[in-house]
């Protein structure tokens, strides 16, 4: 018997997981994934931004050590439309500290899966999926594909965007497709970035510039480029070159000189959000819950805020000797992170359909909002809490504080 059995080993399940078992409680976390696939080199080019709150709480539970020196701060956010005069920075005061932290996300991948193999309270088994699962009044009881039973009181789906436990489960979902698709790469670049990530809006979406680590080869920055769907495929076949002029242009060649560039990825861009985040004796947590547009770089950290309230909740109900798949007390999970995850969704599809709309009329609202933005302390500061991860009614994680 474990506290808890968990589907999904990706970078918030596993992120689970070492809460969990740095405040006492354990786990068996189950996913189908091979670690020599996960863990390649060329397994995921993607970066993130991990905000300031979310990073309290990987310090909290001793990843801060593991990631130190590995990730790029980001000390300023520069918004713009296009390249039409005016722009709108946020800068934070110098006592403030950074915004956040871009990280490789196979530097993150490594981390987390090292000190989930290394903690005494995860049962980490991978290359194994659950082939049954029953969830009843007396708790959770999984069949895995080599036979193996597992039972706990608590199943925690961390699974991603297509989650069959959630399927199951028959929680509603809303969802739908943008008309547009991200570019993902890495790229070196002339001139350096100032720990600055820059986010430039064009009709088709956001292009986003987000500050990596230099290299041996120099300085680098992660590319979110995000285009109409009709367009991707012809421009992910042009050649690196014509590839990076093309970008080039779009960054009015503020970087100097463009190159080389990583092997580019892409994937569509959707949004989904489950009506609710719990059923019996099952909690979701992170893309099983809802996913968002990256516009705003909130997609990871909503799924750690998941992690931080959950952890919060599962440390009080054992403290109080409680059933940890009592449903008054999934009911506080779902309460607290549905409408957190909520307003997050919400506000990233309408700046979504905001700057996403072609034409004059539209640039021109655009650049209305970032100037009033600008000119609005309270409001930007309200911006840069956002940026932060510091908005509502944060768990204790987040503030860095015991659980």
């Amino acid at each position: 018997m474990t506290d808890v059995l968990i589907l999904g080993a990706g970078l918030v399940g596993s992120t689970l997981a070492i809460a969990l078992d740095a405040h006492g409680l354990t786990s068996v976390v189950v996913d189908p994934a091979d670690p020599a696939t996960v863990l390649a080199p060329a397994h995921d080019g993607r970066a993130s931004a991990v905000a300031s709150a979310s990073h309290r709480m990987l310090d909290a539970i001793g990843m801060g050590q593991r990631l130190a020196g590995r990730g790029n701060p980001i000390r300023s956010i520069r918004v713009s439309d296009g390249l039409a005069p005016g722009k709108l920075d946020f800068v934070p005061d110098e006592d403030d500290g950074a915004l956040g932290t871009m990280y490789e996300n196979r530097l993150l991948r490594h981390a987390l899966h090292s000190a989930a193999s290394e903690a005494a309270g995860v049962d980490l088994r991978m290359q194994r999926r659950a082939v049954s699962v029953d969830r009843g009044p007396g708790g959770v009881t999984a069949t895995l594909d080599d036979g193996a039973v597992v039972k706990a009181p608590l199943l925690i789906a961390a699974e991603g965007r297509r989650s069959p436990t959630r399927e199951a489960a028959g929680i509603t979902v809303a969802r739908w497709q943008y008309d547009h698709v991200a570019m993902i790469a890495t790229f070196h670049h002339e001139l350096p970035h100032d720990d600055c990530a820059y986010e430039i809006f064009y009709p088709a979406g956001p292009f986003a510039i987000l500050p990596l680590l230099d290299d041996a080869g120099g300085h680098r920055s992660a590319l979110v480029w995000t285009v109409d769907a009709g367009d991707a495929p012809g421009m992910l076949k042009l050649s690196d070159r014509a590839w990076l002029a093309e970008a080039e242009k779009r960054m009015g060649g503020f970087l100097g000189a463009l190159g080389p560039v990583s092997p580019r990825t892409s994937y569509p861009l959707g949004f989904h959000h489950a009506a609710r985040l719990t059923a019996e004796r099952l909690a979701l947590v992170g893309d099983a819950g809802h996913g968002i547009h990256p516009i705003a770089g909130q997609g990871l950290n909503l799924g750690f805020r998941d992690v931080a309230a959950l952890v919060e909740v599962l440390v009080e109900g054992k403290r109080l000797g409680l059933d940890l798949g009592d449903a008054e007390l999934l009911k506080r999970y779902d309460r607290w992170r549905g409408w957190d995850t909520m307003m997050v969704a919400t506000a990233t599809d309408t700046l979504t359909r905001l700057f996403g709309v072609p034409g004059k009329a539209a640039s021109a609202i655009r650049r209305f909002g970032i100037t009033a933005v600008d000119r609005i302390p309270p409001l930007k500061a309200r911006f840069m809490g956002e940026a932060r991860g510091e908005s509502g009614d944060l768990p204790k994680l987040l503030q860095g504080m015991t659980v």
